[in-house]
């Protein structure tokens, strides 16, 4: 990174190397409450018995993954100092999720994503996603 706010981009504006563990923890927070919805309503099986399996809970996972990778950064969910507490930490992932939700959301809205979007599925989706990644980031501002 550049030491010249004047001549850092915008994503090195936006995006702190000490956060990489929360992006890290993220992304795995994401596909783990997303794959609990999946389990839950049956798509795939727990433990998954194969790559079919994979590959469905990928189909569910990545638009909200894209979503997450798109917002997170704009809002600042990695800027610097969302690491150092979960004062800082929690709000930054929630305001984070929302837009990502809603980019997935669209996505999965398309013809080429297979899923559709439920008004009580988009509902579930920022709910426990704000509240997943926030226990996440409280329990990791914990250990700063």
């Amino acid at each position: 990174m550049a030491t010249d706010s004047g001549t850092e981009s915008f994503l090195e504006r936006r995006v702190d190397r000490a956060a990489l563990p929360l992006a890290v923890g993220d992304l795995l927070v994401i596909v783990a409450f997303i794959y609990v919805g999946t389990i839950q309503h049956g798509s795939v099986p727990f433990p998954p018995t194969g790559a079919g399996d994979a590959l469905a809970l990928l189909t569910v996972a990545a638009p909200f993954l894209v979503g997450w990778v798109v917002a997170a950064p704009l809002i600042g969910a990695y800027s610097a100092g969302a690491a150092e507490s979960a004062k800082a930490s929690v709000p930054l992932a929630i305001r984070s999720w929302i837009p990502a939700a809603v980019l997935g959301l669209i996505i999965r809205a398309t013809p080429v994503v297979e899923g559709g979007v439920a008004i009580t599925f988009a509902i579930v989706m920022f709910v426990v996603g704000s509240v997943s990644l926030g226990v996440w980031r409280y329990v990791a501002g914990q250990f700063v």
